[in-house]
């Protein structure tokens, strides 16, 4: 499980849902992945240190912040492009494998105690946001 992580002020996704300030998370799901692999990236996520303190260090979470979280899946993050000029994604997930994870990550992130808003699983969705810093991380689990 592979997730991009960007710290947002404002974000969107067409359908789906917008958040305010928080972070942005594209979510891609592998061939493996478990339901613990996806409440643990959940619980890293909502704790992820990317949100400056009063001294403009990287010292607060989404969850210190009361941040949202909008959370976008997105099977091209787990492209291989190894060889030649054509992605390959056969390291994906199966929608049917995937969509549950997908929602087993959005529901623990909420568990954490963090406002979730979804893009649509399966979905040609447009991605709106405005990047804070920029700051962007990329977590695997």
């Amino acid at each position: 499980m592979k997730a991009v992580v960007q710290r947002v002020a404002r974000a969107r996704s067409t359908p789906g849902g917008e958040i305010g300030p928080g972070l942005c998370v594209l979510l891609g799901v592998a061939e493996g992945d478990t339901r613990e692999d996806a409440e643990r990236l959940a619980a890293k996520v909502a704790r992820l240190r990317i949100f400056q303190n009063e001294e403009g260090k990287f010292d607060r979470s989404l969850l210190d912040i009361g941040g949202e979280a909008l959370v976008v899946s997105q099977f091209t993050l787990i492209a291989d492009t190894a060889k030649g000029n054509r992605p390959s994604f056969s390291g994906a997930a199966r929608p049917e494998v995937a969509e549950p994870l997908y929602a087993t990550f959005c529901d623990a992130l909420a568990a954490e105690g963090v406002e979730v808003a979804r893009g649509i699983f399966g979905a040609r969705m447009q991605v709106e946001l405005v990047n804070d810093g920029p700051v962007t991380i990329i977590l695997e689990s």
